[in-house]
């Protein structure tokens, strides 16, 4: 089994919040990954060494310099009325909306969806931001969210 069904995932309150109400069809689409599925994907994507985004270190590709291009503020908007992620992260990755995207918290933790859904409910996802990494499946864009409030955006090199 590849996923987990979304009322039993254990952080699934994020997509229950009531001040940021999800439609049933985007929660349809909300698929956190099972914890072997999410090993998997995050040893074939992310790293075969570092367990969490805390731990990346020399030899992943997230903890190289080069790998992040640009940078930008994500909370000041996430605590604001504006539903819209923040302009850099929409300038920068020219995804169609039904691309799938992967939020990948942890070697355990990671969830599937599509970049249309996750623009209009990235406030949600957001509640988990400890250094979260978005990807795409077949694309080489990356973006970061960091517990500061940050985010940095780059573009993974890696030869898999």
């Amino acid at each position: 089994m590849n996923y987990i069904a979304l009322e039993d995932y254990k952080k699934a309150w994020i997509f229950r919040h009531q001040e940021l109400p999800i439609s049933e069809d985007d929660k349809a689409q909300i698929k956190p990954m099972s914890a072997t599925r999410s090993t998997q994907l995050w040893k074939e994507r992310i790293s075969k060494q570092s367990d969490h985004p805390d731990f990346f270190k020399k030899g992943d590709w997230a903890f190289e310099i080069e790998t992040w291009q640009e940078q930008g503020e994500w909370e000041s908007i996430f605590d604001s009325a504006d539903t819209a992620l923040p302009e850099l992260i929409l300038e920068s990755i020219e995804w169609q909306d039904n691309t799938v995207v992967y939020y990948c918290c942890d070697q355990n933790n990671v969830i599937e969806s599509n970049w249309g859904v996750f623009k209009r409910c990235w406030k949600n996802f957001l509640f988990m931001d400890d250094g979260v990494l978005l990807i795409a499946k077949k694309r080489n864009e990356v973006v970061q969210f960091l517990s500061n409030g940050s985010f940095q955006i780059g573009k993974i090199n890696q030869q898999n």
